[in-house]
């Protein structure tokens, strides 16, 4: 049998076992831990095994052999990328060198976003310095290692973190391959283990009516406030936004000097906080106030971007934002900054996408509009 086929036969009796690990997610959990181990092995398999024969395939051929070399590498990103399992390759740093669609549906995070980015930064805080230990322990070749971390979009959800090392093709360093523990409620499961394609998107449908009916709310608080009444626009505003689609919503009026107008939140002492802080020490309302465009953040990695409370303590940190949106008021790309509105959503809430902040965008320029009208 030529090798190529081989390789072929191989890659094939690899997916059936895929499949099977796809349809075992539904075993009871105490028996998950044994599923995850089948599943380490395959990528061992793939790491150890396939990895290198597909290096040897590569570096037989001639240069007229680029088209196949092409699509057998697309083959190996597209069996990457549908594998049932969250899976990411990570660096000893653990940026994020790639993700499978099943990683970025289980953290919430489009890979696109994720990719170049820590994927500490996913993680609650106390997690952090943990993961980081581990992953470079792995990358030094220092053996395989698992543990137990708690994402920020499901803090009070323990997820497993399978760690193993691989040296991807004739790269000089070792990566890591990191394996998340899944528990996804059959309603949510498709593919052929549950009997044909993707099922509608229907929190997607549901996610832009709620924008419409919110663009419809924010418009008819607009045009319904007293004209010349800049602090009342404002407020108005953010009570439009606050609940329905963040968790906080901040105002503040003006570009040069801020000044803090409305603090909508769920923890009555950090309200009186954040409402007592002083715009100009939060650099996130200070870049957007100078025209510095929307700013979204998933996971922020600078706990100092909302400043701090009088204590000193991290605003971010301590409301537990796991997404922000911070936008410019301005009636125009090039115009004025009338003031700056800044979201967060907090917990299990699903973050910010790009959608809802384009959505944003577009009502920011409605408010600086009404803040421009006068009697």
């Amino acid at each position: 049998m030529a090798p190529a086929d081989e390789f072929g036969e191989q890659l094939g009796d690899f997916m059936r076992r895929v499949g099977e690990l796809r349809a075992a997610r539904s075993v009871p959990s105490e028996d998950l831990y044994t599923v995850l181990d089948a599943a380490l092995f395959e990528l061992d398999h793939v790491a150890e095994e396939l990895w290198p024969r597909y290096e040897q395939l590569v570096s037989g051929r001639g240069p007229g052999a680029n088209n196949t070399d092409r699509d057998e590498h697309q083959l190996l990103r597209a069996i990457f990328q549908r594998l049932p399992l969250p899976v990411a390759l990570l660096d000893r740093d653990t940026v994020v060198r790639r993700m499978n669609f099943a990683a970025a549906g289980f953290t919430g995070v489009r890979a696109g976003y994720a990719t170049g980015r820590p994927l500490t930064g996913l993680l609650v805080h106390a997690d952090r310095v943990a993961f980081r230990s581990q992953a470079a322990a792995v990358a030094r070749g220092e053996g395989d290692r698992s543990l137990t971390v708690r994402l920020q979009i499901q803090p009070r959800t323990p997820v497993r973190v399978t760690l193993a090392g691989l040296r991807p093709g004739k790269e000089p360093r070792m990566a890591v391959l990191a394996v998340l523990q899944q528990d996804v409620p059959a309603a949510r499961r498709t593919g052929p283990a549950q009997g044909g394609g993707p099922v509608p998107d229907l929190d997607e449908a549901s996610r832009h009516v709620a924008l419409t009916d919110l663009a419809d709310t924010m418009t008819a608080t607009l045009l319904t406030a007293p004209a010349g009444d800049r602090a009342v626009v404002l407020e108005g505003a953010a009570k439009a936004l606050y609940e329905r689609f963040a968790d906080w919503v901040v105002a503040d009026e003006g570009a040069r000097r801020p000044r803090r107008v409305a603090v909508l939140g769920r923890d009555d002492a950090l309200v009186r906080d954040v409402r007592a802080q002083d715009p100009a020490a939060c650099p996130l309302v200070v870049e957007a106030a100078r025209g510095g465009g929307l700013a979204l953040q998933i996971r922020p990695e600078d706990p100092d971007g909302f400043g701090r409370d009088a204590s000193g303590a991290h605003v971010l940190v301590r409301a537990e934002v796991t997404s922000l949106l911070c936008v410019p008021l301005a009636a125009r790309p090039d115009g004025p900054v009338e003031g700056v509105l800044t979201l967060f959503r907090c917990g299990p809430r699903l973050a910010f996408s790009m959608a809802e902040a384009k959505a944003v965008d577009m009502m920011s320029r409605h408010v600086a509009l009404a803040l421009r009208r006068i009697t």
